[in-house]
């Protein structure tokens, strides 16, 4: 389900002419029987909206005074989000006979034509105050207050996104909080301006204008109106014409593959940035620990403790934070089950709120293996918000490969890429492009339309990603990734499991087999495949590359290249 919430307007949307019909309430009932949450956005005062209104505890939370104070019915607690107004102001008004005149807790209000008197009596006193109009309705409030203010508010209160909200209203005092909710919606008979502006203008007006929205909302969650949000996709990258390619939250699940080295973590660095700057919550399931300094997450986990599913939970808790889950300590072959721990509690997070939007999981082979079955809890048959990672999409479970409806291929072999993935699904593959990617490019394959892969530039990230540290520096990688120092004949067998250990045996070595390697460019090759960092194995290959350069000299240079990056212990 992606909308979870409905906030209304109250006059002119729900209510006609002060009142809200018996339909209306009825309709609002029933959208709240499915699980959703509602919210009232208005302009009028606690005290006259609870006259006239005396069904409030149907709505689980109240924004009032266009903003400026925070209601919640089940406990009768108001939360003023704003400074009363002061006093002078007041009482210069009414020196000014300025009527009628209302204050709220925070909010005064009267209606033209004293709109002109309140803005010379704000110049007068010298005072920070904003005016917001509403139909006639004159609103002064303390500056940035308003409809959105006082919603973000109310969706933190009950830690929801604005991402899976609607909002439905017919004023000019309703463009702001409209333009928060994911999806804005306007009455038949809202100001043309407003209608201009919606995702969805009603055909009826007031009450059964909203009525016709709850409708949509529980026949089909209003999927029809997915083209119309654009706005809410995320850039991947520019195609040979310079178009943007855009992935689509709440709809798409995303496969990266392709050959080491080919910058499936610097692209997908650049999309979580960017999915955080949105406003989108992000779980990261981090095998390698390659993103413990993304900086945009909490990080839990470290090379000696797992994270704990239950902080896991409680940090996703607030819609303002995403996580990053290090399995390093978490052995290979118990990866699986640690995520099938935790992914059915993730699905049922996103049941009832709708986050986290979206599911990135590096070395996606490790968690989803090529044998592993999975129960229907733990994949359903439609998962959305989902990017994999991998350098190897036969190496990862059919069941989770079937979900993918988006595949971008980066690196050395991408139609290999394109073709192995299809093979595993089933499907034909694409014509082959004979594509030679440089880093940053990639091929978009859109699975489920049978169009054929469209080259694309990727966006780089703000910051590159600083890879894990002590992963490389001091803990201990597979055989399959460690350096063997071998030397000409293969004389030798030593294993560096790390960099540390890469220079302590690069320090005790004849000239010979250091230069053997040298000359062979291995250095480079293994920062480039096996520790993943990029600028570390350029800076190498220029070294490799000296010519007539000591076996001293070029040791102490790659030391130092290392050193600069991973600041390697004494």
């Amino acid at each position: 389900m992606r909308y979870h919430v409905l906030a209304c307007d109250y006059d002119g949307t729900i209510a006609h002419h002060g009142k809200v019909s018996a339909p209306t309430l009825d309709a609002l009932k029933r959208l709240k029987d499915t699980g959703r949450r509602l919210m009232l956005v208005t302009g009028r005062e606690l005290d006259d909206l609870a006259e006239h209104f005396p069904a409030l505890d149907l709505f689980d939370q109240v924004v009032a005074e266009n903003g400026a104070l925070l209601y919640t019915p089940a406990t009768h607690a108001e939360k003023p989000l704003g400074e009363p107004p002061p006093p002078e102001f007041v009482q210069a008004l009414k020196h000014r006979n300025v009527t009628p005149l209302s204050v709220g807790r925070v909010i005064v209000a009267t209606w033209t034509p004293q709109d002109q008197a309140v803005f010379e009596t704000i110049h007068e006193l010298g005072l920070e105050l904003q005016v917001i109009f509403n139909k006639g309705a004159v609103m002064v409030l303390p500056p940035g207050v308003n409809k959105a203010s006082g919603l973000t508010a109310a969706l933190g209160e009950l830690r929801l996104s604005p991402h899976n909200c609607v909002g439905v209203g017919d004023a000019e005092n309703d463009h702001a909080f409209l333009t928060l909710c994911e999806c804005s919606v306007a009455v038949a008979n809202a100001l043309p301006a407003l209608k201009d502006r919606a995702d969805l203008v009603t055909e009826a007006d007031h009450g059964r204008g909203v009525t016709e929205l709850i409708e949509r909302l529980i026949r089909d969650d209003l999927a029809d109106l997915g083209p119309r949000l654009a706005r809410h996709d995320v850039q991947l990258g520019k195609d040979t014409q310079g178009k943007e390619l855009r992935l689509r939250p709440h709809v798409e699940s995303v496969m990266v593959a392709g050959t080491s080295g080919g910058g499936k973590s610097t692209l997908t660095t650049g999309l979580l940035e960017r999915f955080i700057e949105n406003g989108y919550q992000v779980c990261i399931i981090d095998p390698e620990g390659d993103y413990e300094h993304f900086e945009q997450s909490v990080t839990l986990g470290t090379s000696d403790n797992p994270p704990a599913v239950a902080e896991a939970l409680a940090v996703l808790k607030d819609p303002r934070e995403s996580v990053t889950l290090n399995l390093l300590a978490v052995g290979i072959s118990e990866r699986p089950g640690y995520l099938g721990e935790l992914f059915p509690e993730l699905l049922r997070l996103r049941a009832s709120t709708g986050r986290p939007h979206w599911l990135v999981i590096d070395e996606a082979h490790h968690v989803f293996p090529a044998d592993w079955r999975p129960t229907s809890d733990l994949v359903p048959e439609e998962l959305h918000g989902l990017v994999l990672i991998t350098v190897h999409p036969d190496r990862v479970a059919v069941p989770v490969l079937q979900t993918i409806d988006t595949l971008i291929a980066i690196g050395s072999d991408p139609d290999d890429t394109l073709a192995s993935f299809s093979d595993c699904v089933g499907r034909s593959p694409p014509v082959r492009t004979d594509a030679r990617l440089e880093a940053g490019d990639g091929l978009l394959w859109r699975v489920a339309s049978g169009s054929d892969p469209t080259w694309f530039r990727s966006v780089p990230p703000r910051r590159q990603l600083r890879r894990h540290l002590r992963k490389y520096a001091e803990g201990k990688l597979g055989e399959d990734r460690s350096f063997y120092f071998r030397g000409p004949g293969e004389r030798l067998n030593l294993r560096a499991a790390n960099l540390t250990s890469f220079v302590e045996i690069g320090s005790g070595l004849d000239d010979e087999t250091w230069l053997f390697h040298l000359r062979k460019g291995d250095y480079s090759r293994w920062m480039s495949t096996a520790i993943k960092d990029e600028e570390l194995a350029s800076e190498i290959s220029e070294v490799e590359q000296s010519p007539d350069i000591s076996a001293d000299e070029s040791l102490a240079r790659i030391r130092q290249a290392i050193d600069k990056r991973y600041t390697l212990p004494a």
